[in-house]
């Protein structure tokens, strides 16, 4: 079957984007200082937070990359098993939230630098705008597929659309307005899903008529994957989750210890509802849809789907897509801005040139996400590439602050360069040798450096002493 646009789903993604348009300009209002911008104030409830944790985390992450693409390149086991690591990841989370939320701090970057130092900070903040780059730009080429779905028009014209609309919202309102829109949308998304999967697979002809429609590797337990291939795929979200910035910020912000504990628990009911339909979703479409990008599979079911299942389910992925695509957008500009250009180029700005500037690099950062899309060949490939530049780069080292006190300056540094160095050369100087991703090379790498530099060290300045 291939896909022909069905323009009458245009008008629930318009009508939703103008809501969460209206909703933002609202929320703008209310913004006096940069704590408000980049922390919401620090008065997320249970419920708002809960939501944006959730949105903020599915984007297109998942509803063009991730499970769907999984599920339609691979099979259903593996996009299932995608969901185990985000699951381990939120439930270490769980614990170590209190003690992230009364760090207070705006980065992950200045959490380091406790640790070891400003030149750590500096690194890591180049970390985060690099893969933070590679997150929003997927964001953007979703919202182009969604546009291409609704109305025809090309995905590289969709594709500048998106751009402009995500790079647009999270100017004007920051988290005080996106994290509102995240637990509306989350609750859209939870509700489409359950009233589009029986749908689904009913028009796909039920489940025996789909399994024979897909081949029958897609039914195996690695999929059409190796086992260490699979393994490729599982461990970047893992490593990204445990030290997402945009999750710290949002922890961050929430009313009281408490509060960020309750989240953290709806948000995993969130995820164990939301990811395994989206893999089922996108699996029956591959059955039906056989020669499409893998990332389109859960927009091209919304053609089959009936007209209103099908339009609340696509305005709900449209706005986990742009408000995935601000919360990334705004994470890494406070980068920019607090641990770069306030640190080294303008030490006595005040807290409203602050913000401006944040701005600014929004802007900025919107414009090179665009760039990098044409990079990459899928949104999956871009996807893991920016989790491992991430989850090797960072998490080791962010590990080692929060739960190790042996570490040391040395050994953290040394991990943080270790890890971003083996991506890059696994992924660009390689070439990704054997198809497999660089997460299984790199995530190790950079665990081991870290420990065994820093006990090195340890035993060294004890002998000195």
């Amino acid at each position: 079957m291939s896909i022909e646009s069905d323009v009458s789903l245009l008008w629930y993604v318009v009508g939703y984007g103008i809501l969460m348009v209206m909703l933002g300009i609202y929320y703008s209002k209310k913004i006096s200082k940069s704590e408000d911008y980049i922390l919401a104030g620090r008065s997320l409830g249970t419920l708002v937070l809960s939501g944006t944790l959730l949105a903020t985390w599915v984007g297109s992450g998942s509803i063009t990359g991730g499970q769907t693409s999984m599920a339609y390149s691979f099979g259903l086991i593996p996009a299932f098993l995608l969901t185990f690591p985000v699951i381990a990841g939120i439930i270490l989370l769980y614990f170590i939230a209190p003690k992230i939320r009364n760090l207070g701090k705006y980065t992950v970057s200045s959490i380091l630098e406790e640790k070891y130092g400003p030149s750590a900070r500096l690194l890591a903040s180049i970390i985060i705008i690099l893969a933070y780059i590679g997150i929003v730009s997927y964001q953007i080429q979703g919202v182009g597929f969604i546009l291409n779905v609704t109305t025809g028009l090309s995905v590289e014209w969709g594709v500048i659309i998106g751009g402009v609309l995500i790079i647009f919202l999270a100017t004007i309102g920051g988290l005080r307005s996106v994290a509102p829109t995240d637990a509306l949308s989350s609750g859209f998304m939870v509700l489409g899903l359950l009233i589009a999967l029986p749908f689904m697979i009913t028009i796909a002809g039920g489940w025996d008529e789909i399994t024979s429609n897909v081949p029958a590797s897609h039914l195996t337990a690695t999929g059409s994957l190796s086992t260490i291939q699979l393994l490729g795929y599982l461990l970047p979200p893992l490593f990204l989750i445990l030290s997402d910035q945009n999750m710290y910020q949002r922890l961050a912000a929430s009313k009281e210890n408490r509060t960020t504990k309750k989240a953290n628990i709806g948000w995993i009911a969130g995820i164990l509802i939301v990811t395994p339909v989206i893999s089922l979703i996108a699996f029956a479409a591959s059955s039906m849809f056989h020669d499409i990008d893998p990332g389109m599979a859960l927009m091209a079911s919304t053609l089959v789907l009936p007209n209103v299942v099908g339009g609340i389910l696509l305005a709900a992925a449209t706005a986990f897509i742009i408000t995935t695509g601000n919360s990334y957008l705004l994470s890494g500009a406070t980068n920019v801005t607090y641990d770069i250009v306030h640190k080294y180029f303008m030490k006595n700005a005040t807290d409203k040139q602050l913000m401006n500037t944040t701005k600014i690099f929004v802007i900025a950062m919107g414009v090179l996400a665009y760039i990098l899309i044409n990079y990459f060949p899928t949104i999956l490939d871009v996807q893991m590439y920016a989790y491992t530049v991430y989850g090797a780069g960072l998490t080791p080292a962010v590990l080692g602050v929060l739960l190790w006190k042996r570490v040391n300056k040395a050994g953290g540094f040394s991990s943080m360069i270790a890890g971003v160095v083996t991506t890059l050369l696994w992924e660009i100087v390689l070439g990704k040798p054997f198809d497999i991703n660089s997460s299984v090379i790199a995530v190790p790498v950079a665990i081991l450096v870290l420990i065994f530099v820093t006990l090195a060290t340890a035993k060294r300045q004890v002998n000195t002493t």
